[in-house]
């Protein structure tokens, strides 16, 4: 009897604590969050509107510039052609830097109007020797290649790049390609996008879509091929085709050097570079075009450790840069007043701040919560329609993993909570907010030694494994799972079971490729 007293007692409590205090804080959250859900379902809307209507009528942007093969001119010569540098940045890259220099010395393009500049930062003093050795292999075959190294790693790969523009032989070069170190280029790159730039003077940038070899390798790869598919299917897409912008992706993109000169060349107060770099020279009324036609190899990040890092440096750096420019984006007066709208609200507010935000705050924690204040409802609407909808226009760009939406669905909320935290940091320019962590690539070398050793379990250390916020995430969601099972009114079970378990096996690292330390 004491026992049912003292419950009563303190569920009483609980009630009396709860309702002028979490109540109506869990209610504006929830009317905080379908304001962005709402934000990000017209965004949505609006970019699957355009793209149809591109694809109906045709009108990409590549189709708005002249593009014309190069000829040959008996009184020049080869002087007809533009000297073009090609930029490897690389970082320690055991595994792939030979597939990198050798796709780049295969470019078809006059012998003598290429430079191949390889851009290393290595602190492993072997491997700079084996690179340099590779170098001078190509070199010895006729190929105009150099070597260039640092006694530092200031600005990383920024500051890798910069150092690069200022080496004496640059100044006869009038574009700058750049292919990050897991990048395969076709041999006939430079003929499909040097024309753009050399018969459009207006245009600055020429952007090839990537083409991912390892996509297959394991669920996760296959989640990152829906997510990235999209962006370059449709954001970049649409971009183009309207307002001439969109974000550099860093690689697989040839630059007029001119105008990267004009933007004021590479910067690295953030981690986003490229993106730093796009939108100045976008202000100073440089055009972009995006050829999703031409597509270039690379490696998607298979380690849930080499991808987690990877997410944070895409989600801060760009929220730190919207914190950086967003008013010099304001004051520009060089661009129309609707692209300075689209680039702000569009491109960096909700596609990379509120997408983030409302994945994870929504999704994860104000509507399990609503489970445990019944008082606290969320409209049909905004439980379910709304990210229905979203969900579909994200995975169209991928047809064949559209039998993995579900997965897909609750991988992205995982990694919505390091996008989200990486969010915070890069607004806030709190602690890591410039950590820079090279992406891990395994590269087809490693594939073939550990098929060549057979399989065998890997020695498990729970410490290298063991992910503590996806953990406590995990137990959150279950707790309001089965809460909602015995007390609750909102149905919502199934999915939180289901979201919570995709929390448990991301925190216990059952994910991803798992490579063991001695290999």
């Amino acid at each position: 009897m004491d026992r049912l007293s003292s419950g009563s007692e303190s569920g009483m409590a609980w009630e009396q604590g709860s309702v002028p205090l979490i109540v109506p804080v869990l209610r504006l959250m929830v009317v905080v969050c379908l304001a962005m859900s709402v934000m990000l379902f017209l965004e949505r809307v609006y970019m699957g509107i355009v793209i149809v209507g591109i694809k109906l009528l045709k009108k990409k942007g590549v189709k708005k510039y002249k593009w014309e093969p190069m000829k040959e001119d008996l009184e020049l010569g080869n002087g007809a052609y533009p000297m073009v540098l090609v930029q490897i940045p690389m970082f320690n890259e055991k595994e792939v830097y030979q597939l990198s220099i050798g796709a780049a010395c295969g470019l078809s393009w006059p012998s003598d109007r290429i430079i191949i500049q390889v851009l290393d930062d290595s602190t492993d003093s072997t491997l700079k020797e084996l690179v340099g050795a590779e170098c001078r292999r190509w070199a010895n075959k006729g190929i105009n290649i150099k070597y260039e190294i640092r006694d530092n790693r200031n600005g990383y790969k920024a500051g890798a790049l910069q150092e690069g523009m200022k080496q004496s032989y640059v100044k006869y070069c009038d574009y700058v390609v750049i292919f990050d170190a897991d990048f395969q280029p076709e041999a006939d790159f430079l003929w499909r996008t040097i024309p753009f730039l050399v018969h459009n003077p207006e245009l600055a940038l020429v952007q090839a879509r990537w083409k991912f070899v390892n996509a297959d390798e394991c669920l996760m790869t296959r989640m990152q091929e829906m997510s990235l598919d999209y962006h370059f299917t449709v954001e970049q897409e649409v971009g183009s085709a309207t307002y001439a912008f969109f974000g550099f992706n860093g690689t697989a993109g040839v630059w007029r050097i001119s105008a990267l000169f004009e933007a004021g060349g590479w910067k690295s107060r953030t981690t986003v570079e490229d993106m730093d770099l796009a939108v100045r020279a976008s202000l100073k009324g440089w055009k972009f075009v995006y050829v999703g036609e031409l597509k270039v190899k690379n490696e998607l990040p298979s380690t849930f450790k080499a991808y987690r890092y990877q997410q944070h440096r895409w989600s801060c750096g760009p929220a730190n840069l919207f914190r950086k420019m967003a008013m010099e984006i304001l004051r520009n007066k060089k661009v129309t007043l609707w692209k300075k709208l689209y680039v702000i609200y569009s491109f960096f507010f909700v596609r990379k701040i509120v997408a983030h935000l409302v994945t994870f705050i929504f999704y994860c924690v104000v509507m399990p919560a609503t489970v445990l204040v019944p008082e606290v409802h969320v409209p049909k609407w905004g439980a379910v329609y709304i990210p229905s909808v979203i969900t579909i226009l994200n995975a169209v760009g991928t047809p064949r993993s559209l039998h993995l939406l579900v997965f897909w669905v609750l991988f992205e909320n995982v990694m919505s909570l390091h996008r989200t935290k990486a969010t915070f940091i890069g607004l806030l320019e709190a602690s890591r907010v410039n950590e820079w962590i090279v992406t891990e690539k395994l590269g087809d070398a490693f594939k073939m030694r550990m098929a060549s050793k057979g399989f065998k379990k890997p020695r498990i250390r729970i410490g290298e494994r063991l992910h503590l916020l996806e953990l406590i995430v995990g137990i959150y969601l279950f707790v309001c799972g089965c809460y909602d099972i015995a007390l609750g009114k909102n149905h919502y079970f199934l999915y939180l079971f289901l979201q919570s378990m995709a929390f448990f096996i991301a925190g216990f690292g059952y994910i991803g490729t798992f490579v063991p330390n001695n290999s």
